[in-house]
């Protein structure tokens, strides 16, 4: 089967005004494009050109996983997500609780986890991802140790095993810390820096939210594009600025920790938050043949093929392709028998491999 794909970008408040828009050769709508979904999630499933039915009611199956074209002008909420194993015991458990699917306060729409990679279109692409070794902070903190209002947080700060206590302590708003978030965001006016850089951006977004001073406990990580990061359960992390394709389990449960107006349930945070120091997650491809990559998360059942100009250019064959959903950039696609054009996307299914040559960049998202 092979049927071209379109969807309408989500109009998320901190998604771009353009960005999408010039990727793919569109019209801009004027107002804010944050996310294009393309799969089959009934939140927004991507529908077929060729009469307007959804995806998600053309298959037999949802597919497991969705294809995403995300563009943040401004920064998402801190976030993470749970395991399989904790979604379907929470899904479980507010079903129980009779709580609205669409309930603001609801914390699992659905009994998946959502692991998740980004893959960086824009230089550079921002985010947070992670805490860091304490030792790291503090060297960070190190030229404003000495301010009493930013000591408590020194103080705190006692080894990697505190940062759960810490965390709490901010998020909770306890003494002190409107105090330290005020001093943090002095400090950034004259600290240089990538983590000082993180707070001047998320203070005039969020003005004294605590999630300013998380952020300092945080891998601030800034993408060139081609690079990719993959945030498995439990990762606390947000989107800071830029524009790339983003591939996930097909699943909208999300436990925010800050950094929006939208509902924090805290204990529930922490009951799936990984807080050991781990280093920056990126995602290292296979390189199937020159300018033939693939970004394969290990044991989520995903993975994103990115081929380059220059290999579609001499031609190359994919494996085949299950279910997958592919997007053109950059130039038209010729997938076997059938093309991609500029800026568009298809879903594709079959049991012999692909003959794929064309022009710009092709993305392939498979299960």
């Amino acid at each position: 089967m092979f049927a071209l794909l379109t969807n309408t970008p989500r109009d998320y408040a901190w998604g771009s005004r353009a960005a999408i828009a010039e990727l793919l050769g569109r019209p801009a709508s004027g107002g804010p494009e944050a996310e294009l979904w393309l799969g089959t999630h009934p939140g927004s499933p991507a529908r077929l050109v060729d009469g307007g039915a959804t995806l998600l009611e053309t298959l037999d199956a949802p597919l497991p996983y969705l294809l995403k074209v995300l563009a943040a002008a401004e920064p998402l909420s801190l976030q993470a997500h749970p395991t399989p194993e904790q979604a379907a015991e929470g899904f479980a458990r507010e079903e129980a609780a009779g709580v609205p699917l669409d309930a603001p306060q609801r914390n699992y729409k659905d009994r998946g986890a959502k692991p998740e990679l980004i893959y960086a279109l824009s230089d550079p692409f921002r985010a947070l991802s992670g805490f860091r070794p304490v030792a790291d902070t503090l060297a960070v903190l190190d030229p404003v140790r000495d301010d009493p209002r930013i000591a408590p947080l020194v103080g705190r700060l006692g080894g990697d095993g505190a940062l759960r206590a810490v965390v709490r302590w901010l998020l909770e708003r306890g003494e002190g810390v409107e105090e330290l978030v005020a001093a943090v965001v002095e400090a950034a006016a004259v600290v240089e820096g990538p983590s000082w850089e993180t707070v001047r951006l998320l203070a005039g977004r969020y003005p004294g939210d605590p999630g300013i001073a998380i952020s300092l406990l945080l891998h601030t990580v800034a993408l060139r594009p081609g690079e990719a990061l993959y945030l498995p359960a439990g990762n606390i992390h947000a989107y800071l600025e830029g524009l790339g394709i983003e591939l996930m389990a097909a699943s909208d449960n999300v436990l925010r920790g800050g950094l929006t107006p939208k509902h924090v349930d805290l204990p529930e945070l922490l009951r799936v938050l990984d807080v050991r120091p781990l280093p920056v997650p990126y995602l290292v491809p296979e390189e199937r043949e020159p300018g033939v990559r693939v970004f394969r998360p290990e044991g989520v059942g995903f993975a994103l093929t990115v081929v380059d100009a220059a290999a579609l250019a001499r031609g190359v064959e994919l494996p085949a392709p299950g279910r997958s959903l592919a997007l053109a950039v950059g130039g038209a696609v010729e997938i076997g028998a059938d093309e991609v054009p500029a800026g568009s996307a298809a879903y594709l299914s079959g049991e012999s491999p692909l003959a794929v040559r064309g022009r710009g960049t092709l993305f392939l998202a498979s299960a």
